[in-house]
């Protein structure tokens, strides 16, 4: 009879800790579940990131685009003030290429604002981001590293919580970097449009990386081969290079 109260005792404390969302640990000591990563939920809603005349834009540079094998891109091509645009074909665009014309001049006028404008958000509570990002799942708000972010041993989620119009602002001081085969995962009605990578540095990404958002860099992009991108790959001052790839405008 005691061991048959002892048990029903056990069974009663385990359904309470499962109903607070507890576990028992192999030494039998009771802790609680922590938030996912251990990062807090932002109250502070972020705005979007105008791209006024970048918006149409797949790809944007300022020196020099290089495409090598079956490169597809889904979106506008542009590039200013450079002039060099090789591998297109075998490349294939499915948008128009603006090669320092009128509406590549602006669309990078229009990065600069858009890169200022990202690099200057603040809010009291903002996350501190460093090292390796991979396995984290980041919910709605800003984002800041002092340093460089990789996706690496790991993938990377941002969850919106139900709300699709949810804004992620990622501020990265120096270089952003992938490592073969990661992948940025959307959840709870996150959109790649309304992700933004502003990188201080040069991005890159791995090979077959599967990558979204919108990646303001300030100096070059990067992709190896077979790397995917739904979003934007935008230099204001480097190249984008490319092997393979494919790109979609969110």
């Amino acid at each position: 009879m005691r061991s048959q109260k002892k048990w029903i005792t056990f069974a009663l404390s385990t359904l309470v800790l499962l109903a607070l969302g507890c576990k028992k640990t192999n030494n039998n000591t009771v802790s609680t579940n922590p938030k996912p990563n251990n990062i807090v939920l932002q109250t502070t809603v972020q705005p979007t990131v105008s791209l006024a005349g970048v918006n149409n834009f797949a790809v944007i540079a300022g020196a020099a685009v290089t495409s090598t094998g079956p490169t597809v891109i889904t979106g506008d091509l542009g590039l200013s003030p450079g002039t060099s645009i090789g591998g297109f074909p075998p490349g294939i665009l499915n948008g128009t290429l603006h090669i320092s014309d009128t509406i590549a001049s602006q669309a990078k006028l229009d990065l600069t604002a858009a890169f200022n404008d990202a690099a200057g958000r603040v809010a009291t509570d903002m996350v501190t981001l460093s090292g390796n990002i991979g396995g984290l799942t980041l919910t709605p708000g800003l984002y800041k590293s002092t340093s460089s972010l990789a996706v690496s041993s790991g993938d990377v989620t941002f969850d919106a919580l139900g709300n699709a119009n949810a804004v992620f602002i990622i501020q990265i001081a120096s270089t952003l970097t992938t490592t073969p085969g990661r992948k940025v995962i959307l959840s709870g009605g996150a959109q790649a449009k309304n992700i933004f990578w502003q990188v201080s540095s040069s991005a890159s990404f791995g090979t077959t990386t599967e990558f979204k958002g919108t990646v303001m860099a300030l100096e070059s992009i990067t992709f190896d081969t077979g790397a995917t991108l739904d979003g934007r790959a935008l230099a204001r001052t480097g190249s984008v290079t490319m092997d393979a790839n494919t790109f979609v405008l969110p």
